[in-house]
């Protein structure tokens, strides 16, 4: 079985928000494959289908962003997911808005969706697509940026993002992540 989760925060008023792009893909990804998040359990809300004769677990934590990792590793260890078999995507200041880049391994940054990851999981040794958002400028404070809502002019690039980052989810689903990795990172 495969798990692929996008990280953000549950909630109308955070719907749309930077620090929610991992959940956009996730969705995306659902209607795509077919695979209604009608599950609620395990601190998240989840589906489960298959792929080319592969179980595949779509996950949204729903214990907002900085507790991400409580139901990631819920969901791993009631379903025995292997660490190799688990796909995290999450939005990055660090990259420019709309570029994605495929990792296998990494600090977690700043970004404490992936410190609760790191922490639950034991290792900071898991599949990551990371999706461009940018910094603030000089003079927002950090928080205020990734709930904000993306620029008017920022908007095609982030759909094209989402729309790479759900063609990479598919393909690892047929390929090694190394391989996607090299086929997706711009």
């Amino acid at each position: 079985m495969k798990l692929i989760v996008g990280l953000g925060n549950p909630g109308k008023q955070y719907e749309n928000t930077r620090h929610n792009v991992g959940f956009e893909v996730v969705e995306e990804l659902s209607s795509r494959l077919n695979i209604p998040l009608t599950q609620s359990k395990h601190k998240g809300l989840y589906g489960i289908g298959q792929v080319s004769g592969e179980k595949v677990l779509l996950l949204k934590p729903l214990t907002y962003m900085n507790l991400s990792g409580e139901s990631i590793r819920a969901v791993a260890d009631y379903y025995q997911i292997d660490l190799k078999d688990i796909l995290i995507i999450y939005d990055d200041l660090d990259l420019p808005v709309g570029k994605i880049r495929l990792r296998q391994k990494g600090s977690p940054g700043g970004h404490n969706g992936i410190k609760s990851t790191v922490a639950h999981l034991g290792t900071q040794v898991f599949n990551r697509i990371r999706i461009g958002i940018d910094r603030p400028d000089t003079g927002m404070s950090v928080p205020d940026y990734v709930l904000g809502r993306f620029r008017p002019e920022e908007q095609p690039e982030i759909e094209s993002a989402v729309k790479k980052s759900v063609d990479a989810c598919e393909a690892w689903l047929n390929k090694p992540f190394l391989q996607v990795m090299n086929e997706y990172n711009q």
